[in-house]
């Protein structure tokens, strides 16, 4: 439930939303999302968390980090980290759970509602604490995705859960085709 003259933020957990959406066979177009939020109320702010790998010569994820920085996001970013796992498979971890919660409890005074696009169990805290300073928590992410993408306790500690696949006609675009990888770019230009 959304009241036209509450003041709210969006806090967009970018890595669990993009899987959310993938899952479910859309991407985010994040002009209509930003629209659609700014139509159900007074948006404040709208915030993009995502670790971004600084040593790649192309990020795939760059174009949306620069578009949205553009766009009325706030950028919330960190270089990712590369390790090698025991097996010897080359991993990347850039959590911005953190980041994302310091954020959320800072702008908690001025806001009536805050939306939490992410099915992370971790943040059933933070609603937690969000909702004793008085700050309505909407969830959006997926249940019907398999499997789900939203935690059972972060569902129900939500105030109000927003299946992602009901905005899809809102706010979703078909998928695009994955970019070239760098080597069919070498491979075409030969």
């Amino acid at each position: 439930m959304f009241y036209k003259d509450e003041r709210l933020a969006l806090f967009i957990d970018g890595s669990n939303l993009y899987a959310a959406a993938k899952s479910l066979g859309f991407d985010i177009d994040y002009k209509l999302l930003r629209t659609e939020f700014m139509r159900r109320g007074k948006l404040l702010r709208a915030f993009y968390y995502t670790a971004l790998l600084e040593n790649d010569e192309y990020s795939p994820i760059r174009p949306l980090v620069d578009w949205l920085n553009y766009n009325g996001f706030t950028m919330v970013t960190k270089p990712a980290k590369e390790y090698t796992d025991s097996q010897g498979r080359r991993k990347v971890k850039g959590n911005m759970d953190i980041e994302l919660a310091v954020d959320a409890m800072e702008l908690a005074p001025r806001v009536e509602h805050i939306v939490l696009f992410s099915g992370d169990g971790d943040f059933r805290p933070l609603v937690e604490s969000l909702q004793r300073q008085g700050v309505r928590v909407s969830v959006v992410s997926t249940i019907r995705s398999q499997p789900p993408m939203i935690s059972d306790e972060l569902r129900r500690q939500a105030d109000n859960f927003i299946e992602l696949e009901d905005l899809k006609d809102v706010i979703g675009r078909p998928p695009r085709e994955e970019p070239p990888t760098r080597e069919q770019v070498i491979a075409t230009a030969k």
